[in-house]
């Protein structure tokens, strides 16, 4: 009997060490992209790409004209579209993003290219459960009162 020839490892070994999807640059997508896994795309996608609880990486080489969906978004290439983003957004000194974020946080590189609004959605963010800033700024309590005084 041959040998299992181990030059390229099985589609389970793939996935689970690295455990991103990747769409190369030769690559073009007219339509929706749906997944439950991280992505990284450094092809062409118009469209839609829904990654709901999932990272979606978009490549140097990369071309969107799509609207993004997913917990997080790095943006090292270009992108025209809205990005919705649970937990944050990133746009690399080298990315373009021309549309409208919304996010719990965002991160624009000093070189980066952005033309759009930004939301910060708290919702979207955990870590941030303060009731506290709930509240109008003038009913909130002081840690330390400041004081005045008239010499």
């Amino acid at each position: 009997m041959a040998p299992l020839d181990t030059t390229y490892p099985a589609s389970s070994d793939r996935m689970s060490s690295s455990g991103t999807a990747r769409l190369g640059a030769s690559l073009h997508v007219k339509g929706e992209i749906t997944g439950n896994e991280d992505l990284a795309i450094d092809g062409s996608v118009e469209g839609l790409v829904h990654l709901e609880d999932r990272k979606l990486t978009i490549g140097a080489s990369a071309r969107l004209t799509a609207d993004v969906i997913a917990r997080e978004v790095v943006v090292y290439g270009n992108v025209k579209g809205n990005l919705r983003a649970r937990d944050r957004i990133e746009i690399k000194k080298d990315g373009s993003v021309v549309g409208d974020l919304t996010t719990a946080r965002i991160m624009i590189e000093d070189g980066a290219y952005f033309k759009g609004s930004i939301e910060i959605d708290k919702a979207g963010d955990s870590s941030s459960s303060s009731d506290d800033l709930d509240k109008p700024a003038y009913t909130r309590s002081s840690r330390t009162p400041a004081t005045a005084s008239a010499d």
